[in-house]
């Protein structure tokens, strides 16, 4: 499919590569933009051909966030010409408007948890607002040396809490440190970000795809099926009540996996000593 705020791409060795491409407008985050995210991680659910996604930005940052100018209309009580396509822009009230974009956007947040596939986000320039959560919601991120960090939305007058902030950042972190970060909407640079774990790790900008690609090419040494058995086990943890939840949804993987031929491959090729080559369906 083509896009027009996207680059999209699955490479033969099961890559699957996302790139924000608004570069003029630092791939601030448009209505349209939110759609075709949408659409791709709609078919990311049932593609057994992508094993691992990386999320980039194209240009001079990851993402600005929210695009202001587009979120005005928002306020309108008329639907821009242009923009009828947009369901939440056919809402009178401009209060009902806000509240059904915002559950749009935030299903995002929701579909990139849900999608089997592991993100991992290579994340330069400014990571704000918007961006910042669809970089908390990846799995792992890793910063190049110019990155910023930036809670944005309490600086212009909302609420903090935004995007997911609330829940990633002190599971990520933790609570004191979360909280300031929220509170403050202060900017976070890549060697802070390291130092307290939010990102794996910080590289020359040159150098950032270089570590993103050889950190995906060691995931697909996984077996499919066990990884995306351990990203929703990982996704439950984040929620569960107690050790024993968890133990019994670990146990059931464990056997799953267990009976599926990429144990079986995976055996083979560590005796082998070579990589192991799995069919991904």
């Amino acid at each position: 499919m083509e896009y027009e705020t996207l680059k999209f791409e699955i490479r033969e060795n099961g890559i699957g590569i996302l790139s924000l491409n608004r570069p003029k407008k630092l791939n601030a985050i448009s209505f349209q933009m939110e759609e075709e995210l949408h659409q791709i991680l709609d078919e990311l659910m049932v593609n057994l051909d992508c094993r691992v996604l990386i999320l980039r930005g194209e240009g001079r940052a990851f993402s600005a966030g929210t695009d202001l100018q587009e979120g005005l209309i928002l306020n309108s009580k008329k639907n821009p010409e242009g923009y009828e396509k947009f369901y939440f822009l056919n809402m009178s009230e401009p209060i009902k408007r806000k509240m059904y974009h915002q559950w749009r956007i935030t299903q995002i947040i929701m579909k990139m948890r849900k999608i089997s596939q592991p993100i991992i986000a290579a994340v330069h320039g400014s990571v704000a607002g918007g961006g910042f959560g669809f970089a908390m919601a990846s799995d792992i991120r890793i910063a190049s040396e110019d990155v910023n960090f930036i809670n944005a939305s309490i600086n212009i007058g909302l609420t903090g809490a935004d995007m997911g902030s609330s829940y990633f950042l002190p599971r990520l972190i933790n609570l004191s440190r979360a909280t300031e970060i929220i509170y403050s909407g202060r900017g976070v640079s890549g060697k802070e970000a390291e130092k307290i774990g939010f990102v794996l790790k910080v590289v020359k900008k040159e150098r950032l795809l270089d570590e993103v690609f050889k950190l995906a090419e060691e995931l697909l040494t996984k077996s499919p099926l066990g990884l995306r058995m351990t990203k929703e086990a990982l996704n439950l943890s984040l929620d569960s009540p107690s050790l024993n939840n968890i133990l019994q949804f670990e146990n059931s993987s464990i056997v799953l996996s267990f009976s599926s031929k990429d144990l079986n491959e995976a055996s083979s090729a560590f005796f082998g000593k070579r990589k192991p080559k799995y069919g991904l369906k």
